[in-house]
């Protein structure tokens, strides 16, 4: 057991959306209310978290002096949605690609990131600018398109061309055909940033194609093909578009939400790892320093979560501070061993709390997520508290 404070413990509570289930301000409520059945007396400080992907806008309004202003827009099949746009007073309009161009808009029939675009994300640039915003920083993460920013181009003015001249359909596939370039997209000096904590480039193995395709429904020779026009795609941005950088097919960030972190970086821009913007925006770092335990989570606790992901950053800081971490999770997957060496503690699944797969564990935690949040909270508190 960890000494806690004189007078009751200091719990911080920072995790991430359960992805398809329920929003990270939810998820830190619902711990909160089954601790404090537990340990009233105990103190909690609430820093929900996000790191580029759904629930960007969502956490940062919930930290930032701002107003969030509704904004129509399409989804990756150019079906109308509504989006949003978080303006601060300094300039800064704060949006996310998935509002637009999440995976989560489409059903697993429609996913096919060769005929998906990113028009809508474009519409939601396009409306930050027109509001006055100085400097527009764009959430990355789940998406369900593979057009390198092509969609979000033609929104802004700039139309991707084919050899005689023809604008191009939209989806990823398209850009087999791209030849040029026409317009220059209409950002009135606006400075972009791209918030995300993927690393990979946009193209090859580990490109945008390869990595992430087939999460949205790629099948080995769309991977190959989609590479292939996003290759040719970045060529002519190259070519065309004045203060692209060189090698963008290969810079770090580029593959971001199927090649939005190219889009972004060609236009001049910049990519900020996601869970370090939001936490310098909620003040993660002295809530850190701070408390007596951590207590975070997500939807799925894999492997991948301790690659850059909320989970990572978060249990990674605890153990810096010599603070435990307890990630709470839809699923576990990830582990023991290799949970504790990146700084997690204990690790807790709803589909375990509620009986496991083969007792309808997983139907249960997707459908009562809060319920059994809370009753983990409980049960920390039971364990931790004192």
């Amino acid at each position: 057991m960890w000494p806690a404070t004189l007078g009751g413990m200091r719990v911080l509570l920072c995790p991430d959306k359960f992805a398809g289930t329920i929003e990270a301000p939810e998820v830190a409520a619902a711990v909160a209310a089954g601790w404090r059945e537990v340990a009233d007396a105990d103190e909690l400080l609430i820093r929900p978290l996000a790191d580029g992907g759904p629930g960007f806008v969502t956490v940062l309004a919930g930290a930032l002096d701002g107003r969030r202003v509704p904004v129509p827009t399409v989804d990756p099949l150019g079906r109308p949605v509504s989006g949003e746009i978080l303006l601060t007073a300094d300039g800064v309009g704060y949006l996310e690609s998935a509002q637009a161009c999440g995976l989560h808009l489409l059903s697993a029939a429609e996913r096919d990131p060769k005929a998906t675009t990113s028009y809508g994300l474009g519409a939601l640039v396009a409306a930050a600018v027109e509001h006055g915003a100085r400097t527009v920083v764009v959430g990355l993460g789940g998406s369900g398109t593979n057009d390198g920013g092509a969609g979000l181009f033609a929104a802004l003015g700039a139309t991707p061309l084919d050899d005689a001249g023809r604008a191009l359909p939209y989806g990823g596939a398209a850009l087999t055909a791209v030849a040029a370039l026409d317009g220059v997209p209409r950002l009135r000096g606006a400075t972009l940033v791209a918030a995300t904590d993927v690393d990979n480039p946009l193209l090859g193995l580990h490109g945008a194609s390869s990595v992430y395709g087939p999460q949205k429904g790629a099948d080995r020779a769309d991977v190959l093909l989609l590479d292939a026009a996003l290759e040719r795609w970045a060529a002519v941005l190259e070519r065309d578009l004045p203060g692209c950088p060189p090698g963008l097919g290969t810079l770090p960030g580029g593959g971001a939400a199927g090649g939005l972190g190219a889009a972004i970086l060609a236009l001049g821009g910049r990519c900020e790892s996601g869970i370090d913007l939001v936490g310098r925006a909620i003040g993660l770092e002295a809530a850190l320093d701070d408390c007596d335990l951590v207590i975070t989570g997500e939807g799925s606790f894999d492997h991948q979560s301790l690659r850059g992901k909320v989970v990572a950053g978060v249990a990674g800081a605890a153990r810096d501070r010599g603070v435990p971490c307890v990630v709470l999770a839809g699923r576990v997957s990830t582990g023991r061993r290799e949970a504790a060496s990146a700084g997690v503690t204990e690790a807790y699944s709803l589909v375990e709390h509620f009986g496991g797969e083969e007792r309808g564990g997983l139907a249960a935690a997707m459908g009562r997520p809060a319920e059994g949040l809370r009753a983990l909270g409980a049960r920390l508190a039971r364990q931790w508290s004192r």
